[in-house]
């Protein structure tokens, strides 16, 4: 983890702290740049806030908004501005245009009005933090870049002889303004994206930081009431601890030996196989087991709701509930549609670091691959939370619905390469009856059967017969029979 230097001012956001290494180096000048509606007030107005909570003064300087729109911003994230001072630029006195004065008007002298207006009120409130909004409309009112950019390095200047830490807002209505880039001592880039269908993903950027080692790349960030939370990206070398690789039961015999003696603690198992062939039931034997057992789990369900799912797992003999209601099962609902994948990635390290959760479950990757701009982003994705779980001790079980029924079956993705276990299920007709097959193709921890099983579901949850010695081409859908292996009888199905 990236370590935090002594001397650092907080932004005000814990997420933004972590990925830039522990906050801003104080007394220097920031830019925060974003499309309209990316958060930059928000943000100015938490790292203000949070300045008061530590007796700091703090200053939001305005052109773009007034001051009662500033205030119903605060409003709506449940924040009282009366112990900031506002100063705003943007009134009618100020913008005249009936005066026949600019703001930046040709003139002999290095400050134009509005930077006097501003140096005469920094120093009459002597404040710890500014935020200034917006540079696009000083962009305007400068009318060529020499003039706008000896005007950034006047107020530049002017802060850094005030010991003031400062935000600079910018809209980016000027493509790549390099001017801006160059002259702050650190760039905080927000990005907001449209998505076709479900919520808009906003993630930020650290472009440039001089001084502090920060985590690059992408972060995603959700824009709520309450103000901006950032999930930093999750670097699994980061995060590792000391554990025993425990081989534990899955709660049935069968399963077992097909696995070698049982599922890993440390390892992850992914579950493929078209839909309805029982995929979500064989991972939840596996859950009840852990949970019969005393260990925490928590069940992340993106394909079928709450309900459902209880439902069907009781019918099987397999009733969740109870330890639900106890808390030692968390179970979760997702909708990949309003769903950050950085966000999913902080579920899941608060489940294991804070609820110290010992057994994940995630049902199904097909859904959360929707909330991913692509599929290489997903593998990224899952490289790095399979890392991080498995350098926790977590039994991880994945599942992975494949398109078809009989014969060809695809994948959208292909993640078996990244499972330790990957447990192989397929419909078969024989007798005029559809059954399931199952198979374990890889296991990095064990010595696994090499047999094709039937597996069947009924009321008393999964039965695995003996090996499918008498068929060929089981995996195909299309067996042939070349042997006497009998077909398992039956079980009692549960809405018999």
């Amino acid at each position: 983890m990236i370590t935090a230097a002594q001397n650092r001012i907080s932004t005000g956001i814990a997420g933004l702290d972590d990925i830039l290494g522990g906050g801003l180096t104080p007394q220097r000048v920031y830019l925060v740049e974003g499309s309209p509606g990316a958060g930059k007030t928000t943000l100015g107005l938490q790292f203000l806030l949070d300045g008061v909570a530590k007796d700091e003064r703090g200053l939001y300087i305005t052109l773009s908004e007034t001051t009662d729109e500033l205030k119903a911003v605060a409003a709506s994230h449940g924040w009282n501005l009366d112990a900031l001072s506002i100063f705003e630029l943007a009134s009618d006195g100020e913008l005249d245009l009936d005066a026949q004065q600019s703001v930046f008007h040709p003139s002999e002298v290095e400050l134009g009005e509005t930077t006097r207006n501003v140096m005469t009120h920094v120093d009459h409130v002597k404040p710890v933090r500014v935020v200034f909004d917006s540079l696009s409309e000083m962009r305007l009112l400068a009318q060529n870049p020499l003039r706008y950019r000896r005007q950034i390095l006047a107020l530049k200047q002017f802060f850094s002889s005030r010991a003031c830490t400062v935000l600079l807002l910018d809209d980016k209505t000027a493509q790549s303004d390099q001017h801006l880039h160059s002259i702050a001592h650190g760039v905080i880039s927000l990005e907001q994206i449209a998505k076709e269908f479900g919520t808009e993903r906003r993630r930020v950027n650290i472009i440039k930081m001089r001084g502090i080692r920060f985590r690059g790349g992408y972060h995603d960030y959700l824009l709520d009431t309450g103000g901006i939370t950032m999930y930093p990206r999750l670097v699994a070398a980061e995060h590792s601890r000391e554990f025993t690789p425990q081989v534990r039961s899955t709660g049935s015999d069968g399963l077992d030996a097909l696995l070698g003696g049982g599922l890993v603690r440390g390892t992850n198992t992914l579950i493929v196989g078209p839909s309805g062939i029982g995929k979500t039931t064989l991972t939840t034997r596996c859950l009840l087991a852990a949970l019969e057992r005393g260990e925490k789990a928590a069940f992340y369900l993106f394909d079928e709701g709450l309900g459902t799912f209880f439902a069907r797992s009781a019918a099987l003999g397999m009733d969740l509930r109870p330890f639900a209601d106890s808390g030692q099962l968390g179970m979760h609902h997702i909708d990949p549609a309003e769903l950050a994948p950085g966000q999913f990635a902080q579920m899941l390290r608060d489940a294991i670091e804070q609820d110290s959760v010992g057994f994940v479950v995630i049902d199904s990757l097909n859904a959360y691959l929707q909330a991913m701009p692509g599929e290489q982003f997903l593998i990224l994705q899952m490289h790095e939370l399979l890392s991080y779980l498995n350098q926790q001790g977590v039994t991880t079980m994945m599942v992975l619905g494949q398109h078809g029924m009989i014969g060809e079956v695809r994948s959208d993705v292909d993640l078996s390469y990244l499972s330790d276990t990957t447990v192989m299920m397929r419909f078969f007709e024989s007798s005029g009856r559809l059954r399931r097959a199952i198979t374990v193709i890889k296991s990095r921890t064990a010595e696994h059967a090499h047999t094709i099983h039937e597996l069947q579901l009924g009321r008393d949850g999964i039965a695995i017969g003996a090996p499918l010695e008498g068929f060929e081409g089981v995996l195909t859908g299309l067996p042939s029979y070349r042997g006497t292996t009998p077909m398992m009888p039956p079980l009692a199905h549960a809405d018999s």
